[in-house]
């Protein structure tokens, strides 16, 4: 039967990828809510969907405007409608805002988390609430990689905020039942990301011949890496968790280390890059040199994290793991930016 899907922050970069999904290989019906600000660009769906014929999209998405900061009132929820399965995507996600305006970050990811779990509450025979949280709850790693149940240790208010969110979801699933699943997403990059992020950041620099800034130790020898991971390889992996067997699941999953049974899944690239062999395979994809300074961002900005790093391998049991290279997405995403150059200039 045809699943009733609610994608908060629909309107943002990961979830119009997981949109995308959707409309292409199922018949689910899609609402977004947004409250539609600086991450949430109705542009961004409205470019996504030229590739989607528009009757199609007309019966089976429509977005309904809501700020999770407040609860969702019986018009929201009315017009919201009958939900099977809700994915948690809205969130602050910007760690240098969230230095100078820590609260806002606690409003968005906690308090609006809260609500949005108390709302699901309220949903009869919900069959999945997915919680989006992040790599960076688990803080800086040096060496090695963590696991789904590694200690959280957010260095930061943003990844404090997501932390927040992450446990309220737990604490939800053991306290009322609700059937949650967490997900920890590493770098996520692809096409209509904000042009601030790292990697449209130097495709642009990179395209206008400008100096790229790769963030470093303190030593300005070492610069920082990820592992990073396509948008349509996100909703890939999530599409793969909701049509998971879960007597299957419940064979291999083991509880967190303090008896939390909420099951948790790292979602990650296939292979760790730092910043700097990226930003010159990026300009090697422009058929270009690269010009770039090594900075001390680390000590001169703290909250900011030198390297990040979680294990697939849990996900790659249950059978899941990014279809391409990440040097095939990068010159993927290089040529598309090129061609679409509205989406990376500021």
């Amino acid at each position: 039967m045809s699943k009733k899907v609610l994608i908060t922050g629909g309107a943002g970069f990961i979830a119009h990828h997981v949109i995308d999904k959707m409309l292409r290989e199922t018949d689910w019906k899609i609402t977004c809510l947004d409250r539609l600000d600086i991450s949430g660009n109705l542009n961004r769906l409205h470019d996504m969907l030229q590739d989607h014929d528009s009757k199609m999209v007309s019966s089976r998405l429509r977005v309904v405007f809501h700020d999770l900061k407040a609860e969702l009132n019986e018009m929201i929820v009315k017009d919201i409608g009958e939900i099977d399965i809700i994915l948690h995507l809205a969130a602050g996600s910007h760690v240098d805002r969230s230095i100078e305006y820590p609260m806002e970050f606690v409003m968005d990811n906690v308090i609006g988390t809260t609500n949005l779990l108390q709302y699901a509450r309220t949903i009869k025979n919900l069959k999945k609430f997915v919680y989006f949280s992040t790599d960076e709850v688990f803080g800086q790693v040096l060496d090695g990689s963590f696991t789904e149940h590694s200690p959280l240790q957010p260095r930061n208010p943003y990844s404090a905020s997501k932390a927040g969110g992450e446990e309220l979801a737990v604490a939800f699933e053991n306290t009322y039942k609700l059937p949650v699943f967490i997900s920890h997403t590493m770098n996520v990059f692809g096409p209509r990301q904000h042009p601030e992020k790292y990697i449209p950041m130097c495709i642009r620099k990179v395209r206008d011949n400008d100096t790229v800034y790769i963030h470093s130790d303190n030593t300005m020898t070492i610069p920082g890496s990820r592992f990073y991971i396509h948008g349509s390889d996100v909703a890939d992996a999530i599409y793969f968790l909701l049509n998971l067997n879960e007597e299957q699941l419940k064979l291999v999953y083991k509880p967190d280390f303090g008896g939390a049974k909420c099951p948790k899944f790292n979602v990650v690239g296939k292979e760790e890059i730092n910043n700097l062999q990226l930003a010159k395979y990026i300009a090697e994809c422009q058929n270009k040199d690269l010009k770039y300074e090594m900075i001390d961002f680390h000590s001169s900005r703290p909250g900011h994290d030198l390297r990040y790093a979680l294990s697939g391998e849990f996900m790659k049991s249950l059978g899941w793991q990014p279809k391409y290279t990440l040097r095939e997405r990068i010159k993927e995403v290089v040529d598309w930016s090129l061609k679409n150059p509205d989406w990376i200039n500021v």
